[in-house]
This record gives C-alpha cells, structure tokens and sequence, in this order.
C-alpha cells in the first residue's frame, strides 16, 4: 500500500474522532432529511452466497449478491445460469442463507447467532476498505448526525435481526451509535410482505421496495409532521430496484410537489445521485471524489 493510501486511510479514521455534528439543513424551517438505504452491497459487502440448483442434477451454486444482482433477471432462462432455478423454499433453498432460522434457548446461551449477524461479525474480521460499500459514507454521516434512517433490503429476516447485525457495527467502533430507525423492512420476510399488502406473496422485491418507501415516508410524516421541506433518498444498487424506486419516488413526488426526493445510485460500485422530479429525474454534475457526499449533497460521483 502506498504512502498516499495510508495517509487517506488515517485521515477517514481521524474524521471519525474529530468531526463536528452537523444540522439539518431544514431544520429551522421543520424538516427533517430522511435516508433509506438497502444493506448489501450498498452500505456493506457480505459474503452471504445465494444457492442456484441445477434443474437436472441439483448440484449447488452459489452465487454473490453482486452477482445476483446482474443475473437473477435471466437464470433458468438465458445467459450462464441458464441450466439453473431458484428454489423458493426459505429453509433448504436459494435464500436460506437471507432468512432466519429458530434458535433455542440453547443454541443462544452458546452463543449461536442468525446468519446476518454472522456474516457482519466475519466481514469486520477484513480490512474495512474491503467490506464498506458505496454509501458507507452516507450511512456514516446519517447515524453520526442521528438522522431518522430506514432500512429497506431484500432480505427476509426480521427486523431484530437487522438491528443485531448492525450493532455489531458499533461494538466494533464502526459506527459511533445506533441508527435513529425510522423503519426497518426487510421485504422479502413473509410478515413484512403482508404488512406491504403482498397478502397472496406473489409480489417481486423491486415492487415490495416500492410500498416500503411508501410506507416509510408516510411513517416520517406521521412521526415529525408534515413539511413541505422534508427530503426524502434512497440509495441501491440493483438495476431493477432503482428502476422501480424511481418510479415511485416520481408517485411521492406528485403527491408532495414541494418536498425534495433522491435516488442514490451504487450498481457496480458507483455512486450516483439522481433528483427525482414530476417529470423523473435529473442528475447533476459529477465531482472528482476528494470530499465525502451524503444523500443530499449536490455533486454525484462514480467510482474510476
């Protein structure tokens, strides 16, 4: 590692320790800036596998969550997973790894943990320029600053679950805090499905991501009141989600015209800011990297 990276890296470090809490910007006028974040490969990269069938064999495949995100659309169809099917069945199938098993009182006294709480704990073992996403920045800035923060993941556990993985950020000395949750929806959890309105389970994540920002921002305006100052990002990363996201947002945005709306975009690594408008989106300029951005910055920036 160069003497220029060690240097940056102690000075993200040093940032921890030294910065300054920062006031909503809309503070004095009653709004509030409320940050949605999908988890994998967004705010962390785990290595949790996705398991693909072969249709003939049954022989496992496992897959990353990067590679879920391109290929899911076409496996068993076309392309390199075409001899491949998802196996929908939350104990033994393709997400068994994304769901939460039973633990007894036995296996909790010896420590036994669920798998996303597992998966965080085995990350941190790594370096942190390995396992930080694109918007761990963001979801820096958002705790630190005590931001109300939702978290919206394809993910099927329940929300205890979450909150426990992600306190293993703050043991860890990752994050100075708990999140202030605003709400927690991990949407792929049968529960969570049919408080969305999902009550046949035929919903697909991108649409079920669709009634949880619905959701979450009528909850921000149940919690802290109506504003036309209020704003309002999301950030993800796959294709399809951001795609329905959009389109949602472009719903809210007609609803409540004078409220601010982003979508963050980290597909591939990037990150991206889009305004949502009543007409879609508009993206601004993009800037070189050498300072942090939250969701509301004004610049957006992809990664060289």
């Amino acid at each position: 590692m160069s003497d220029h990276s060690d240097q940056n890296k102690k000075m993200q470090f040093e940032l921890g320790q030294t910065r300054v809490k920062e006031p909503d910007r809309n503070f004095s006028r009653g709004g509030r800036s409320f940050y949605f974040f999908d988890f994998d490969d967004n705010i962390a990269y785990l290595t949790t596998p996705l398991i693909l069938f072969h249709k003939k064999t049954r022989e496992e495949l496992s897959l990353s969550s990067a590679e879920w995100a391109l290929h899911h659309h076409s496996i068993g169809k076309n392309g390199i997973y075409s001899e491949y099917e998802i196996d929908f069945d939350d104990r033994n199938g393709t997400f068994r790894c994304f769901r939460d098993i039973e633990l007894s009182e036995t296996d909790r006294q010896s420590g036994k943990k669920q798998a996303f709480v597992q998966d965080i704990a085995s990350a941190l073992k790594d370096l942190d320029t390995v396992w930080k996403g694109p918007s761990w920045d963001c979801f820096y800035h958002a705790v630190f600053n005590q931001r109300p923060i939702s978290v919206i993941t394809a993910r099927g556990h329940s929300a205890e679950t979450l909150r426990a993985g992600i306190y293993e950020l703050v043991k860890a000395g990752h994050l100075p805090l708990e999140p202030n949750y605003l709400s927690i929806f991990a949407v792929s959890n049968k529960q969570t499905r049919k408080d969305l309105g999902d009550t046949d389970l035929k919903m697909s994540t991108a649409e079920l991501k669709q009634h949880a920002i619905k959701a979450s921002v009528e909850k921000a305006i149940e919690v802290y009141g109506f504003s036309p100052h209020h704003r309002f990002g999301m950030s993800d990363d796959d294709p399809k989600n951001i795609q329905l996201i959009v389109e949602e947002m472009t719903r809210l945005k007609s609803r409540y015209p004078e409220m601010s709306f982003f979508m963050i975009e980290t597909h591939n690594g990037s990150f991206t800011k889009h305004e949502i408008t009543q007409h879609g989106m508009r993206t601004p300029y993009a800037h070189d990297g050498s300072i942090q951005l939250d969701l509301f910055s004004q610049l957006t920036r992809r990664k060289s």
